[in-house]
């Protein structure tokens, strides 16, 4: 069984970035927030799930790939 989430960022303030994240790319309802510093994420429901889990595991992947925050993105396994 494949497992999909999709991520956009969704504003940037210097320490924090949000990012809308979830399975499907027209209902990404979740928010995730960055801490730049510290590269730590914080779900906002408090809902560390596996989704939650993918989403922000990639978004740090890519930063060390680019390093730069991504704008969008997406994780399949």
């Amino acid at each position: 069984m494949a497992s999909l989430v999709y991520f956009r960022k969704e504003s940037e303030d210097g320490m924090v970035i949000r990012y809308s994240f979830g399975e499907d790319p027209a209902e990404m309802t979740r928010l995730l927030i960055m801490n730049t510093y510290t590269r730590t994420a914080q779900p906002d429901d408090g809902d560390v799930d596996y989704t939650f889990l993918k989403a922000s595991r990639k978004i740090n992947a890519v930063y060390d790939e680019r390093a730069q925050w991504p704008e969008r993105g997406m994780s399949a396994s």
